[in-house]
């Protein structure tokens, strides 16, 4: 889990790095197959809020508490920025020295028992429970099926981790790159504008298999934008 601020981690790598950093705006999306249900058909169905947790939550640290979960018969959703989340396996872009806030471990494991990898696996990192919003209590666990949305991307994870109480808004390196986000733990990420979409009980086993989580997406996505 991630709780320094984009804005700190910024700041600290204009310390320790050259004066030009890597643009969020650059290309870093993978290539991937093109998904039947869009990123609007998604956002329609997302336009208004019946909030459902007590109070609202941080994007980030130093930011004042904006963002509402709300929720659907089949979903909840909320709508925030995305900090970039590399706990977990220590990968060649997810380890210590790229991420000064790295953590060797996830909320939930791998079939083998192994951490999740974030550098290869999209995730989505959901609030730790409590009085505010419990998560489990709103059908959402390890595992269950997300649809991440930026701009005119859709991007199909899992979810793989928890965060602070009282801060919402992340995602693993991998979620981030498929969307075309700097997935640089220090300075990438985006501000805003990205929603987030839990299916309510669903579940992929093993936890990291990418493609039933792509394929489960979709089929969740098509009842969703259906309003079945």
């Amino acid at each position: 889990m991630r709780v320094q601020s984009l804005t700190l981690a910024a700041a600290g790598a204009a310390l320790l790095a050259p004066a030009t950093l890597p643009a969020p705006t650059a290309s870093y999306a993978v290539s991937g197959a093109r998904h039947r249900i869009s990123a609007a058909d998604l956002l329609a169905r997302v336009r208004e809020c019946t909030q459902v947790s007590r109070g609202r939550y941080r994007s980030d640290a130093n930011t004042s508490a904006t963002v509402p979960v709300c929720g659907t018969r089949q979903a909840v959703f909320w709508k925030a920025d995305l900090d970039i989340d590399c706990d977990g396996q220590r990968t060649a872009h997810c380890n210590r020295a790229a991420d000064p806030a790295f953590t060797a471990a996830t909320a939930y494991q791998q079939a083998n028992g192994r951490q999740l990898n974030a550098e290869k696996l999209p995730y989505v990192v959901v609030p730790g429970p409590s009085r505010r919003w419990n998560h489990r209590r709103a059908g959402v666990r390890g595992g269950a099926v997300a649809a991440v949305i930026y701009r005119d991307r859709v991007q199909y994870a899992v979810v793989g981790d928890t965060g602070p109480r009282d801060i919402i808004g992340e995602a693993s390196y991998a979620t981030a790159k498929a969307l075309g986000v700097n997935p640089d733990p220090r300075v990438g990420g985006v501000a805003s504008g990205v929603t987030y979409i839990v299916f309510k009980d669903s579940a992929i086993r093993p936890i990291e298999d990418r493609e039933a989580a792509e394929a489960e997406g979709e089929r969740l996505a098509e009842q969703f934008t259906e309003g079945g």
